[in-house]
């Protein structure tokens, strides 16, 4: 499949996407088989990819990584030919468009994280939004890895209830690591899997999608959002959680985007 070329934020390829384009992109990646994981990435996690090779290569591997952040959408206008139409993807507006788009499409859900009975909660809420989607399993995993039985237990019902969307509401990093994780051991191109993913799967690192959705955090007003003052909001109401994030990485993405747009300094994605 054709996919949409990356701008470079900080030497994070971000996908130059609308939330229409995003969408089309996932259903034509489900209709050809494909296998791959979509990071949904803001300030914090091209921030998080600056201290951290491999977080940075697992976002350059995926097969998406939309512009969650109003900031990127701001660096890939600024930076030309090719993003003018670019547009804020985010993440919970990404779910909620997927899974309408699924009701016609056939497309099958499975939500993966949250904490204890989130999963249920957010498939009964949605179910009441989209009464045809098709939400064929949820798991709460524990906050450790999961070991070699659960692994295996998951691929089993994985490949039982063949979803083609894997929504995964973790934390950036964490998120990102086990979708690619997941598709590098047990992927289709996997070399010693006994058990593999069903395909077509593609995975989705929503992160507070699930809490939004199931009710349990209020998201910011919408003039928050296309504002880029969503993280005002979010600090306000979870500030020992959040306070540390925003204060450190807002200011440094600010200086590190000026000096990448001025030429002081150079960031490479891995094709260049």
């Amino acid at each position: 499949m054709n996919l949409p070329p990356r701008i470079n934020v900080l030497g994070v390829g971000i996908s130059t996407l609308t939330l229409d384009s995003a969408v089309e992109a996932v259903v034509e990646a489900v209709r050809t088989n494909q296998q791959g994981y979509v990071t949904v990435t803001g300030v914090h996690g091209v921030s998080e990819c600056q201290s951290d090779d491999e977080l940075r290569r697992i976002h350059n591997e995926s097969l998406l990584s939309t512009p969650d952040g109003v900031p990127l959408t701001w660096m890939g206008r600024l930076q030309g030919v090719g993003a003018e139409q670019m547009t804020r993807v985010y993440g919970p507006d990404l779910m909620l468009r997927v899974l309408e788009r699924g009701q016609t499409e056939g497309l099958r859900h499975y939500f993966f994280g949250g904490r204890e009975g989130v999963g249920e909660l957010l498939r009964d809420k949605l179910l009441e939004r989209f009464p045809n989607a098709e939400i064929v399993g949820t798991y709460t995993p524990p906050f450790r890895p999961l070991d070699e039985d659960e692994e295996q237990a998951l691929l089993r019902e994985l490949n039982e209830l063949q979803p083609n969307c894997f929504w995964v509401g973790l934390s950036t990093p964490k998120q990102e690591r086990v979708m690619a994780d997941l598709l590098a051991r047990f992927g289709a191109n996997a070399t010693d899997a006994s058990v593999r993913l069903p395909s077509p799967l593609i995975m989705f690192g929503v992160g507070a999608a699930f809490d939004f959705h199931s009710g349990l955090i209020p998201q910011a007003p919408s003039w928050m959002q296309r504002s880029g003052l969503e993280w005002l909001f979010r600090m306000m109401k979870e500030p020992r959680r959040l306070w540390k994030r925003y204060c450190k990485n807002n200011p440094l993405f600010i200086m590190r985007a000026a000096m990448q747009l001025t030429g002081l300094r150079k960031y490479k994605l891995p094709e260049q």
